[in-house]
C-alpha cells in the first residue's frame, strides 16, 4: 500500500513480534509496528553485501511525507556507495560525553552488579572527581593525556587517584563493549597506579581500656544511644565489618549454635562466631520492637551512620586518629598475640576463601568456637568486661587444646 497517516493507523498490532509494512511509492521504505502499539518509520539496504536497517523516527513525530524524504535521502546516499547508518552511528557516539557514560555505567551496570556500598563511592568519586573534569567532554575526544592529568592531579591522596583510574577504566570497557569507543582504545591503559601505604593503625590494649571506658561513660551520662555504644562494642568484639553490624536483623542471630548467620556481606554468605562477651552483648539489646539488632530512630530501620556518634566516643577517648575500621584490625591483631594462626584469625573476621558447592553451610569446628572465646573474652578484658571465666584461665585451659587442633 501507499502509506499515509490513515492507512499507518489503521494497521493492526501485532500480538507478539513486530510487523513492517512497506510502501508503494519508495522502494523499502516502510514502518514498523511494535506489540505496544508504537509505530516508527524505517529504511532497508544492502551496504557491502550487508543487509542494515535504519530507524528514521517514530509516527506522529514525523509526517509520512517527512519520512518518505528523508528515506529516498538516505537511498540516496547508499548509491553513491555510503552507509548513512554508519554516518548516524558515528554522529551519535560524537554527541555522548563522559556524563552520559557515567550515567548508563551507573543504571546498567554499578545499581545491577555492586553492592550499596560500593555503588555509594563510585557515584562519590564521579561526583567529586571525575564529571567536574571531564563530565562535558565528549567521550570519543578522551584521551590518555586527559586521564593522566587527572590522575596526577589527585597525586596527594594515592588511594583515592588510583580509584578513580580504576572507574575510568571499567567505564571505558564498557563504553567499547557498548559500541560506544573503538575496541582497544580504553585510555587508562598503561596509566601507571600510586604506590599505596597500607593502614596498619590498630588499638594496644591501653588503648582498648580507654575505648571502654569512654563508651561505658557515654552510656552512663546519654550522651551516646545504647544502639551506638553496642555496635562499636560488637565491631571490637567480632571483628565484624560495620556494614555487616548496622545491618544485621535478629533472624540472622542464631542463639542455638551462638552465631551470626550473614545471607551477605563484602564476601558474600558468611557465618561469624560469638564468644560469650559478644553473645551476652546480643542478648542483652532490646529484642522485639526492631527486626534489626542496631536500630536507628525508627524501630523499623536501621542505624546508618555510626561515624558522628564514633568521632565523639573516640575523641573522649584521646584516639583521634583511629577509624572504625582500624577496631576490625584490632580484633585481628589481638587474636595473633594470643597465638592464633594467621589462617583461624582470618576465617574468624571472614577473610578466608572457602570452596564451596551450590549447597552449602558454613561449618564451624570446636577449634574456631574456642578461637572466638579466646579472642571476645581477651577483648572484653581489655574493655573492662570480662566474662565469667577469666581471660587467663580460659587462655590456660584452651589455648593448648586449640593449637593442637588447629595442627591437625
Amino acid at each position: 500500500m501507499r502509506l499515509t497517516k490513515r492507512s499507518v493507523e489503521a494497521l493492526p498490532v501485532p500480538e507478539k513480534g513486530e510487523h513492517f509494512e512497506w510502501d508503494d511509492d519508495v522502494a523499502n521504505f516502510g514502518v514498523r509496528i511494535y506489540p505496544s502499539g508504537r509505530r516508527a518509520y524505517v529504511v532497508q539496504f544492502r551496504v557491502k553485501g550487508r543487509t542494515r536497517r535504519m530507524l528514521i523516527g517514530p509516527h506522529g513525530v514525523l509526517t509520512v511525507d517527512e519520512a518518505r524524504r528523508r528515506a529516498r535521502t538516505a537511498l540516496g546516499k547508499v548509491a553513491e556507495g555510503a552507509d548513512p547508518a554508519a554516518t548516524r552511528d558515528e554522529e551519535r557516539r560524537a554527541s555522548i560525553s563522559v556524563a552520559d557514560l557515567a550515567a548508563r555505567y551507573l543504571t546498567e551496570h554499578a545499581e545491577v552488579r555492586k553492592k550499596p556500598a560500593s555503588l555509594r563511592n563510585d557515584r562519590l568519586l564521579l561526583r567529586i572527581h571525575i564529571l567536574p573534569k571531564l563530565g562535558k567532554v565528549a567521550l570519543e575526544a578522551v584521551n590518555r593525556t586527559d586521564l593522566a592529568a587527572l590522575h596526577h592531579a589527585l597525586r596527594g591522596t594515592p588511594t583515592t587517584a588510583n580509584r578513580v583510574a580504576s572507574l575510568l577504566s571499567k567505564m571505558f570497557n564498557l563504553a567499547e563493549r557498548w559500541g560506544l569507543r573503538p575496541d582497544g582504545s580504553n585510555p587508562c591503559r598503561h596509566l601507571e597506579r600510586y604506590r599505596e601505604r597500607a593502614r596498619r593503625r590498630f588499638l594496644t590494649r591501653e588503648e582498648t581500656a580507654r575505648l571502654g571506658q569512654a563508651l561505658d561513660e557515654s552510656e552512663r551520662d546519654g550522651s551516646e544511644t545504647q544502639a551506638a555504644t553496642a555496635a562499636i562494642r560488637l565491631l571490637l568484639l567480632t571483628g565484624a565489618r560495620v556494614g555487616e553490624i548496622l545491618s544485621l536483623r535478629w533472624e540472622d542471630v542464631d542463639t542455638e549454635t551462638r552465631c551470626l548467620r550473614l545471607p551477605d556481606s563484602k564476601t558474600g554468605a558468611k557465618e561469624i562466631p560469638l564468644g560469650h562477651a559478644a553473645y551476652e552483648l546480643v542478648l542483652s539489646l532490646n529484642h522485639g520492637e526492631s527486626d534489626y539488632v542496631i536500630p536507628g530512630r525508627c524501630a523499623d530501620a536501621p542505624l546508618f551512620n555510626l561515624n558522628k556518634a564514633w568521632r565523639r566516643i573516640r575523641s573522649r577517648a584521646g584516639l583521634g586518629d583511629v577509624r572504625l575500621h582500624d577496631l576490625r584490625r584490632t580484633a585481628a591483631s589481638a587474636g595473633a598475640s594470643i597465638g592464633l594462626s594467621l589462617e583461624t584469625v582470618g576465617q574468624l573476621l571472614g577473610r578466608a576463601q572457602v570452596a564451596t558447592t551450590k549447597r552449602y553451610a558454613f561449618l564451624f569446628d570446636d577449634a574456631k568456637r574456642e578461637a572466638a572465646e579466646l579472642l571476645s573474652a581477651r577483648l572484653a578484658t581489655d574493655l573492662g568486661r570480662p566474662g565469667p571465666v577469666s581471660f587467663v584461665e580460659r587462655r590456660r585451659s584452651r589455648l593448648g587444646q586449640l593449637r593442637s587442633s588447629s595442627r591437625s
